[in-house]
């Protein structure tokens, strides 16, 4: 669990319980997880090299519009591995321990004010962002959707803009309850401070 800049260490030489020890021990349980995730992102860097490969052999035999698919679908790939990036790195130092990287030349921008709501946003752009690039190579190859050339019906690109629609709802959400939480808790310090 991240500790926030004004959150007090605790005294050194404090011992918890043994089920409080038991339950706070249990955070390292996602530790497989996080690990399962960063081999996921190496399958990653697999299709990445894979498609670029693909783009590359066959640059003087696409088209124009089959070429901005193939980049739209690497950009596709970099997008989700940012998305990994975030919820290892995020969730390990919120959920499981401190990563220590301060003054580290490579710590993240964000890293330093990550929090549970802070990551939760930063996913919701992101998981908005896959789905943008996602709707945009639909709507490039459901473009001879008349000729009946794609394997794309109105319902199904129909179907996409919604649920992208919905995506951005639930990330407009968040962020409205986030700032309504961060708020409550900024009037509650202003008037414990008086």
């Amino acid at each position: 669990m991240s500790l926030t800049p004004e959150t007090p260490l605790p005294p050194k030489g404090l011992s918890l319980r043994p089920i409080p020890m038991l339950i706070f021990g249990s955070r390292w349980l996602q530790l497989p997880l996080y690990i399962g995730l960063i081999v996921a992102q190496g399958v990653y860097v697999v299709l990445f090299v894979k498609e670029l490969w693909h783009l590359f052999a066959h640059s003087f035999d696409f088209s124009e519009q089959q070429i901005m698919l193939a980049v739209l679908g690497l950009i596709d790939v970099v997008m989700i591995s940012n998305l990994l990036v975030m919820v290892i790195v995020g969730g390990y130092e919120t959920f499981v321990s401190r990563l220590n990287l301060r003054g580290h030349p490579d710590e993240p921008e964000w890293l330093s004010h990550v929090n549970a709501s802070v990551l939760k946003i930063k996913l919701a752009m992101a998981i908005i962002g896959i789905s943008s690039i996602h709707l945009l190579r639909t709507f490039i190859e459901a473009g001879g959707l008349a000729s009946g050339k794609t394997g794309y019906t109105e319902t199904g690109v129909m179907w996409q803009t919604i649920i992208h629609t919905v995506f951005i709802l639930s990330a407009i959400g968040i962020a409205y309850v986030d700032k309504l939480s961060n708020g409550a808790i900024e009037a509650a310090k202003q008037q414990g401070a008086h």
